[in-house]
């Protein structure tokens, strides 16, 4: 889409610019249309990053910015959270730990060598392997902030479900489509119509409602709600139903879409995304879940009513197995 004649961002505008995978605060020094021939095309920000150098101003595009608002604040303090974290998790790895598994694999690869080994000059199989498995674990590093909230909002669903055989009431009152609708509509206000960040919201939004109906039954129950999922799919497939005709995110709520999140990651590495949209989704996914832990949005969103089946789904449950 078109964007707007006016730039996002005024000169001497106090913003937030990411710089990799951090967001720093920054001062828009100027403005200008990409392709100077096009009105149309998209406008570039010359930026000054606070407490740096000069030499590091830099021409960025539109959706390297942020406004300088309390959430984008605090979303770039989780970011900068999350990164000091993982770097001192790395730090207190033991070297006798590196040591002892790199022995391991050098184990491990000279007993395959006899049935692994190719032609000269070729890999072995096990050599292929390894560089695999190192390059899905390098792939898995996305990192999505939760709020301790939710954390125990997750930790409560698992306990009702794992520990007190309770299921979640289904319908539910307040569906995942309907809690994506919601946020859709919350942050489209804050965001320009026609913007690329306008276009990125609407995609996340509806990648999300296809990522729940698609990955529920595979990866987002527990054991002990197979059963009613499968009960809940045969009413969805009987044409007289209440239920006939939606789609799983119309149907469960907010504690299953709480487990798409917290899979995201896992989901993501799966894919073949570049560093700057996954850095693009994992932002999005960020702020959404800041959303959902207001006061007002937990209470909201998070009040399902747990309930004992009973033994006779117990049974059936432990046959479907």
């Amino acid at each position: 889409m078109a964007p707007s004649s006016e730039p996002m961002y005024k000169k001497d505008e106090k913003a937030l610019c990411f710089h990799h995978e951090l967001l720093y605060e920054a001062k828009v020094l100027d403005s200008k249309l990409e392709d100077p021939d096009d009105k149309r095309s998209a406008y570039l920000y010359k930026v000054h990053y606070k407490g740096w150098k000069n030499t590091w101003d830099d021409w960025v595009p539109e959706d390297r910015l942020r406004k300088l608002s309390p959430e984008n604040k605090e979303l770039a303090h989780n970011l900068r959270h999350d990164m000091l974290q993982a770097q001192r998790n790395q730090r207190s790895v033991p070297a006798s730990s590196k040591k002892k598994t790199q022995s391991s694999t050098r184990g491990s690869e000279e007993r395959q060598t006899s049935v692994a080994a190719g032609p000269r000059g070729q890999k072995r199989g096990r050599d292929y392997e390894i560089e695999k498995e190192e390059s899905f674990q390098s792939r898995l590093a996305v990192r999505i902030y939760t709020p301790d909230r939710l954390k125990s909002l997750l930790v409560d669903d698992w306990e009702n479900v794992t520990k007190n055989q309770q299921l979640v009431h289904l319908p539910s009152k307040k569906p995942a489509s309907l809690i994506l609708d919601e946020y859709f509509e919350y942050e489209k206000a804050r965001r320009r119509a026609g913007s690329a960040e306008y276009d990125i919201l609407e995609e996340v939004v509806q990648g999300l409602k296809e990522y729940f109906n698609k990955s529920l039954g595979r990866i987002l129950l527990y054991r002990f709600e197979r059963q009613q999922f499968f009960e809940i799919h045969e009413r969805m497939e009987t044409s007289d139903d209440t239920l006939s005709g939606q789609q799983i995110v119309d149907i469960y709520g907010g504690e299953h879409l709480l487990r798409l999140f917290v899979s995201m990651p896992e989901l993501i590495a799966q894919t073949n995304m570049d560093h700057q949209s996954v850095n693009r989704l994992r932002e999005e996914l960020s702020n959404m879940l800041n959303w959902l832990s207001k006061d007002a949005n937990v209470n909201t969103f998070f009040t399902a009513t747990y309930e004992s089946p009973g033994q006779e789904y117990a049974d059936k449950n432990r046959g479907a197995h």
